[in-house]
C-alpha cells in the first residue's frame, strides 16, 4: 500500500481503499484537488513555499494565505497564529521576496474584535521585526466594519499593515475615503461573496464602473507616495487603466503593486513585469481549499474562462 502523508491529510492510493464506504467522496476529493492545484499551491507550507520560489524566479513576488475561516476553535485559531509567525520566519531564513494574507474570522473575528486584534497584533509584531508586510484579507458584509476598525487599530503602531477595500459593496467609497486619510495600505478587489442588492453592485458593469472610480481616489490620493497599494484583479481593461493612471499621477511603481491570483493570468503577469510593474501572486494552501476554490469559480463566471486558458497553456 503506497501512503502519501502531509501535513494535514493522508491520501491512501491502493484499490483496498477505494472499495471504503467513502470511496466515492475521496475520489471525488481528489480529482477536485487536483484540478485546484493549479491556484492552490498544496496542503502544507512547504508547498506554499516552493510556489513563492516559483514565482520569485519569474520576478514575482509571493503573498502567501493559509486557508481557513469562520473559526471558533480557541485551539484551531492559536496554530494558526503560530502558522503565520512560522510563514514569516521562513520567508526570511529562505530569502524569498514575499509577505502573508489573514482572514480576520480565522484567528478570532467569529469570537470577538478583542481575541482577534490581539491575535493580529502577535503575527504583526513578528512581521515588523522581520521587515515584512501583512495584508488582511476582506471577507463578508457581516465583518467588514469590524475589520476596518480593528485594521485602523494595528495601522497606529504597525505601518506594514494593509487592507482590501471591495468594488461591489455599495459602501466602499466612503470607506476608501477614511482610510486613505489615516494613510492606509489598499488592495482594491471586486469581491467574492455573494450579498444582497441592498448593499452591493450586482451587475458586472457597474462593480468595474466603482472599482474605477475607487482606482481614481486612491492614485489622486495625497500619500501615495508614503503607502503601498493594489490593483487585484484580472480584467484586462482596468489593469490597463490602472497603468495609464500610474503614468497620468507619476506614480512611484515601488509603492504600487498588481495582485493576481496563482494560476491564473499567467501572461498577464509576464507582460506586467517586463514593463517594469511590481507583481504579486496570491498563494493559497491548506486543507481549507474546497470552500475557497468554489467561492474563486462562484465568483465571476471570466474566472472559469481564465482557469481553462491558463490550463492550456501551462
Amino acid at each position: 500500500m503506497k501512503v502519501t502523508k502531509t501535513k494535514t491529510r493522508t491520501w491512501y492510493t491502493n484499490e483496498a481503499s477505494l472499495q471504503s464506504p467513502n470511496s466515492h467522496s475521496l475520489l471525488l476529493e481528489k480529482f477536485l484537488f487536483k484540478i485546484a492545484r493549479n491556484w492552490v499551491s498544496g496542503n502544507t507550507y512547504a508547498d506554499a513555499l516552493s510556489s513563492a520560489r516559483i514565482s520569485n524566479e519569474k520576478c514575482i513576488s509571493a503573498i502567501l494565505n493559509f486557508l481557513g475561516e469562520d473559526t471558533t476553535d480557541e485551539r484551531v485559531i492559536q496554530q494558526t497564529v503560530k502558522e503565520y509567525i512560522m510563514l514569516l520566519e521562513l520567508l526570511e531564513s529562505h530569502s524569498l521576496d514575499g509577505c502573508i494574507s489573514v482572514k480576520p474570522t480565522q484567528v478570532g473575528l467569529r469570537i470577538g474584535v478583542d481575541p482577534c486584534l490581539f491575535n493580529l497584533r502577535q503575527i504583526a509584531k513578528r512581521a515588523r521585526s522581520l521587515n515584512k508586510f501583512m495584508w488582511l484579507d476582506i471577507e463578508s458584509y457581516p465583518f467588514v466594519e469590524d475589520t476596518i476598525a480593528i485594521y485602523l487599530e494595528l495601522l497606529r503602531d504597525y505601518k506594514e499593515v494593509g487592507v482590501a477595500i471591495q468594488s461591489y459593496l455599495k459602501r466602499s467609497s466612503s470607506d476608501l475615503l477614511h482610510l486613505l486619510e489615516q494613510n492606509a495600505n489598499i488592495r482594491l478587489v471586486k469581491g467574492a461573496y455573494t450579498e444582497n442588492e441592498g448593499i452591493a453592485l450586482r451587475s458586472m458593469e457597474k462593480i468595474n464602473s466603482n472599482f474605477s472610480e475607487l482606482m481614481k481616489m486612491v492614485f489622486n490620493s495625497d500619500n501615495k507616495q508614503n503607502t503601498i497599494f493594489a490593483i487585484a484583479t484580472h480584467d484586462p481593461r482596468l489593469i490597463s487603466e490602472a497603468i495609464e493612471l500610474s503614468r497620468k499621477f507619476s506614480t512611484d511603481r515601488r509603492k504600487f503593486e498588481f495582485q493576481l491570483l496563482k494560476g491564473i493570468s499567467n501572461e498577464m503577469k509576464t507582460s506586467l513585469v517586463k514593463q517594469g510593474f511590481r507583481v504579486c501572486e496570491y498563494i493559497p494552501y491548506g486543507n481549507q481549499w474546497l470552500r475557497y476554490s468554489v467561492r474563486r469559480i462562484k465568483e465571476r463566471k471570466r474566472n472559469i474562462f481564465l482557469l481553462a486558458r491558463s490550463l492550456i497553456q501551462s
